[in-house]
């Protein structure tokens, strides 16, 4: 062989080789975690925008992950998978979701709406990655009527749906509850859905868990989106997310420090912020603003808020942002570091005074927004899990549990705190995240003298059930309640927080222990998932718990909800508590006020008693201790009547 021929092969060698590190190199790039750390190597992998470079290193070997790649490789006019709204003081905010888009298409959507017949584009915005959504704010909106909108990316994709106008003058505002969507059900949703739209909610709340894919949330919330766009098209919808939204089996924010474990009892957040973030922007940037955007610890950010819908004046809350974890910082009485097993114990232990719930922001927000009735006639608090331990067993019908401080029963001082705050307000609670849909009556000091609340069942109850099951297998204390269910009544949970039980939703005693099958012998089996809907009379002030089984059919006239329900009170129960008096009466029309938004205040103490909207004119208004009273009184901002050294009477 010449010397020519030789180095020529040596140069063809050393540019091959060149050219395979270059392409190793590439391929590295282009399957390079976009979120920062060794927590962050392996998230969102089904959705990355390497995933189309067979080269890259990004195929999947796992059963579940493999269909989650397959399913968001979606033909290339289907990228807009769905787009969730809300509007509020003439501001519309959208959330258009994409599927993982090739390197070499647009990373521009386009939102365009419907005039006299006739498309016009409004607004352009970039597609943010990872997560492949893009955001769309429009100030000085037009809500005095519904606009049927479009989301387009390139020239055939096309998301479609309608911006509903506000809402004036409705007697009844419906709103849908749901939460927690197993990832162990990967088919559609229609039964839910199908019923929905035959009941029409005003608002469609979904409490968390939207998705179990813990590292990968962006193909789960796209499964989530595709399930129930058909819905969420033409509606506001509310989405949050919960813990294992963000990748853990529990989730103690401790205002943003970085978690131990997934587990989660350590407190804080297990993966990176960035991750954090972008489930999110995913799920909340279309909520209306934060009424205190600071971020926490690490960058993370905050999303409570309120939303008037009707005049239901919602507050929505992050109950597990800046609650603090439990290992390290009460004593061990179970196996776990969240859970108590240990019958008897003081719950003074658990109950510490350094040990957060909603933290002071959310506490001074509360407040707040108790106080400010400005265009409300009912309010309501949104969030993620229970203000108490309404459950006996949890996941098998053998593992009995005492306490459990995965719920908001726990730090008890918290609890009774922010109850306290809802009470003021005459507000009911509505969340989701416990897979047994219950209603109680809160306890504070006394039994029955909180608000009423409502977790939503499991839209699909196949990961982990529960049972409100008491171990004597009675019923509760106090004046007993004609609900045909047996075990109802004046109850302590585990944690000694008192709570008044109206209704549960128990999956079937014979189903399979962890829900892996619905279909036993031929025989379907109940799981007790499905979904709530609360119905808001404007008029009135009367509210409606209704709960709905998965399965149910509204196009069959014997379809029928879950025992116990459909469960009505009207606002003003939602304090509970005996008058110590009544002031004299006050006739709030002579002084031209209808429907007065009223406030009392202890002179002696300065505390605000409660804030609320009255249907009558004539008051005799109820007060819990001695004064003297202050009231203030008004349309809105009770200004309108100011008196002062009232004093209670018997």
């Amino acid at each position: 062989m010449s010397t020519l021929h030789t180095s020529v092969r040596a140069l063809a060698v050393l540019l091959f080789g060149a050219a395979l590190l270059l392409f190793s190199s590439m391929s590295l790039v282009l399957a390079q975690s976009p979120f920062e750390g060794e927590r962050g190597k392996d998230l969102d992998s089904t959705c990355r925008d390497s995933i189309w470079d067979p080269s890259a290193g990004t195929v999947v070997k796992k059963r579940k992950l493999r269909f989650l790649q397959n399913f968001v490789k979606v033909p290339r006019n289907e990228v807009v998978g769905f787009a969730l709204y809300t509007q509020q003081n003439k501001t519309l905010k959208m959330t258009a979701q994409l599927f993982p888009l090739k390197r070499d298409e647009s990373r521009e959507v386009r939102l365009e709406v419907n005039r006299d017949g006739e498309w016009q584009q409004i607004a352009t915005a970039p597609v943010v990655y990872p997560g492949w959504h893009a955001h769309f704010r429009i100030e000085n909106w037009d809500d005095s009527k519904d606009v049927a909108y479009r989301v387009r990316h390139g020239e055939e994709a096309s998301f479609e749906g309608l911006v509903r106008k506000t809402i004036v003058g409705k007697k009844e505002i419906v709103v849908g509850s749901l939460s927690c969507n197993s990832s162990r059900d990967r088919g559609g949703r229609e039964n839910i859905v199908r019923n929905l739209k035959i009941q029409d909610p005003d608002l469609l709340f979904f409490a968390g868990d939207q998705s179990y894919d813990h590292s990968e949330h962006t193909a789960a919330w796209l499964l989530w989106g595709i399930q129930f766009r058909d819905i969420i098209r033409d509606r506001p919808t509310i989405t949050i997310p919960d813990d294992h939204d963000v990748g853990q089996a529990n989730i103690w924010g401790e205002n943003g420090k970085v978690a131990a474990t997934t587990a989660g009892p350590s407190g804080g957040y297990y993966f990176p912020a960035s991750y954090v973030n972008m489930v999110q922007r995913a799920q909340t940037w279309h909520l209306p603003d934060p009424v205190d955007g600071a971020d926490i610890k690490n960058g993370i950010g905050v999303y409570f808020t309120r939303i008037n819908v009707g005049g239901v004046d919602f507050a929505i809350l992050e109950d597990r942002k800046f609650k603090s974890g439990p290992e390290g910082k009460i004593p061990a009485m179970g196996p776990r570091p969240d859970h108590i097993n240990q019958p008897g114990y003081d719950p003074a232990k658990v109950d510490l005074p350094t040990l957060k719930l909603l933290g002071e922001r959310q506490l001074k927000f509360l407040e707040s927004w108790g106080q400010d009735w400005n265009g409300a006639k009912i309010k309501c608090v949104l969030s993620q899990t229970a203000f108490c331990g309404a459950v006996h067993i949890h996941g098998k019908l053998d593992n009995r549990l005492l306490a459990d401080l995965d719920c908001n029963g726990w730090p008890q001082t918290g609890r009774n705190k922010a109850l306290e705050l809802i009470r003021k307000a005459r507000a009911c609670h509505l969340c989701g995240d416990q897979h047994l849909g219950v209603v109680v009556k809160h306890g504070i000091e006394k039994f029955r003298d909180g608000p009423f609340a409502f977790t939503s069942p499991a839209i699909v109850n196949s990961i982990y059930g529960r049972w409100w099951w008491p171990e004597d297998e009675k019923a509760g204390g106090g004046e007993p309640l004609e609900t045909g269910l047996p075990w109802t009544g004046d109850f302590k949970d585990g944690l000694y927080n008192r709570i008044t039980m109206l209704a549960y939703a128990n999956p079937d005693f014979s189903s399979t222990a962890d829900g892996r099958k619905r279909q036993d012998n031929g025989e379907k089996l109940d799981f007790a998932d499905g979904y709530g809907l609360v119905r808001f009379d404007i008029q009135t002030g009367d509210t409606t718990f209704e709960c709905w089984p998965r399965f149910a059919d509204l196009r069959e006239a014997d379809a029928k909800q879950f025992k116990g329900w459909p469960i009505t009170f009207n606002m003003l129960e939602n304090d509970g508590r005996k008058a110590a008096g009544h002031l004299r009466e006050i006739d709030f029309g002579a002084l031209g006020l209808q429907q007065p938004v009223v406030q009392v205040v202890d002179e002696s103490t300065g505390e605000v008693q409660y804030t609320t909207r009255f249907r009558d004119s004539k008051l005799r208004l109820p007060v819990y201790s001695k004064g003297p009273f202050g009231v203030r009184a008004g349309d809105t901002d009770l200004s309108k009547v100011v008196m002062s050294g009232l004093v209670a009477e018997e």
